[in-house]
């Protein structure tokens, strides 16, 4: 698969997370998010910054729902639940957050 961006076709896999993490920039995440019905907002940029950071900086870390809750409620100085993170994301945030992100899919196992 391949999203036309910018004059440019991208390469995806069949579940449209990037197949190299050097294509995304942050317009491309603005239109993946668009084409799932997701307007960006400040919080949905910490999730994808919180998460880009973690997978570049923290050896490929890719973490679970509740690890993103705990970390983001520092960020926001509240607890967050886990409601409010899939109003966010719906299609669940780890994943989700994490192809909007660029990041490649993840093989984790579980749900939270």
């Amino acid at each position: 698969m391949a999203i036309e961006f910018e004059g440019k076709s991208i390469e995806t896999t069949e579940s449209g997370f990037l197949v190299n993490m050097e294509d995304w920039s942050e317009s491309l995440a603005q239109e993946m998010a668009r084409a799932q019905d997701i307007e960006l907002s400040d919080k949905h940029w910490d999730v994808i910054n919180y998460l880009r950071d973690e997978f570049i900086n923290h050896g490929g870390n890719q973490p679970n729902n509740r690890t993103m809750l705990k970390a983001l409620g520092s960020k926001w100085g509240t607890s967050v639940t886990s409601k409010e993170m899939y109003d966010l994301f719906p299609g669940n945030p780890s994943k989700q957050a994490g192809l909007i992100a660029g990041l490649p899919e993840s093989k984790r196992k579980g749900g939270y």
